[in-house]
C-alpha cells in the first residue's frame, strides 16, 4: 500500500508545514483531518477535529503516536492507549489509537488506506480499561466524542441499577456502559426507595454497590451521608 500516493489523491490535501511526512485536509467547513506517516511508509496515524482545530495539539498527538507506533499492525487491540502525554494547558494525559475496523475513517473511499491507519486522539487514562472488545471500542469512541479537543473526561463507567420507587433499572445481570451524569442521577434517586441499588465499575475494575434502606450502604458498609459528587469523581479516577 502506497500511503503517500493514496493521500495525494484526497481532494484539497496539503502538506503539513510543521511536521515531516504529514498532510492535512478539510472535507467540509467544520472538520480538519491530519495524517502522519511512519518513516518506513508502512503505517499512518490520523487525527480528526471538529469545529476547533489546534495545530500544535494535533502535531503533538501525531508525533507522540508515531514515536510509539501506536496501534500499528493488523493484530493491534481495538483500542490502544499510551500514557505520559501532555501539551499546553490541556488536561489530556494520554493518546488513544483506534484500529481500522473501529474507526473506518476511509471506509467506502479507500479500503486499502483504511487498513493501514490508526485513528489517534488525545485522551484521559481513566477512559479506558485496555481490554475493550471491537464492539465496546466502537461504542466508547462514540461516547468520548473524540474529535472535540475541548471535551472533558468521559470516565470508563459500567453500571447496573434498580429503583423500586421510579421503577427504572437496567436489563439483565451485567453492567453496561453509561455516563457520569446518569450515575449521579440514579444515586440521588436511591433515597426513599428501600430495596434499590446502584452498582458501578471503573477503569481499574473496582466495583461499588450503593444502597438505601433507611440508611446509606456502600459495599455493605454503613455511611453517614449519601455519596457526594467528589466521592464519585474519586471513585472513577478522572481528573
Amino acid at each position: 500500500m502506497d500511503i503517500e500516493n493514496a493521500v495525494a489523491e484526497i481532494r484539497n490535501v496539503e502538506e503539513d508545514p510543521g511536521l515531516p511526512m504529514a498532510w492535512r485536509w478539510s472535507p467540509m467547513s467544520r472538520f480538519m483531518f491530519s495524517l502522519a506517516m511512519d518513516a518506513d511508509g508502512g503505517w499512518a496515524y490520523q487525527m480528526n477535529s471538529l469545529d476547533v482545530h489546534d495545530e500544535g495539539l494535533t502535531r503533538a498527538v501525531l508525533e507522540f503516536a508515531r514515536q510509539r507506533r501506536l496501534g500499528r499492525g493488523l493484530g493491534a487491540r481495538p483500542l490502544t492507549i499510551a500514557t505520559g502525554f501532555s501539551y499546553g494547558t490541556y488536561r489530556f494525559d494520554s493518546v488513544a489509537a483506534a484500529s481500522p475496523p473501529v474507526h473506518g475513517y476511509h471506509h467506502g473511499r479507500n479500503e486499502a488506506l483504511n487498513e493501514v491507519v490508526s485513528a489517534v486522539f488525545p485522551a484521559y487514562q481513566c477512559e479506558f480499561r485496555g481490554d475493550e472488545s471491537p464492539e465496546e471500542a466502537v461504542l466508547r469512541k462514540r461516547m468520548l466524542r473524540s474529535t472535540i479537543i475541548s471535551r472533558p473526561p468521559v470516565p470508563y463507567l459500567r453500571m447496573r441499577y434498580d429503583n423500586t420507587r421510579t421503577k427504572g433499572g437496567s436489563v439483565g445481570p451485567s453492567r453496561g456502559f453509561t455516563t457520569h451524569d446518569v450515575l449521579l442521577r440514579e444515586l440521588v434517586l436511591l433515597e426513599g426507595a428501600p430495596g434499590s441499588f446502584v452498582e458501578f465499575e471503573n477503569a481499574l475494575g473496582e466495583v461499588w454497590k450503593v444502597e438505601w434502606n433507611g440508611s446509606w450502604l456502600v459495599n455493605d458498609t454503613l455511611q453517614d451521608a449519601p455519596p457526594s459528587e467528589s466521592w464519585v469523581a474519586s471513585a472513577l479516577g478522572c481528573p
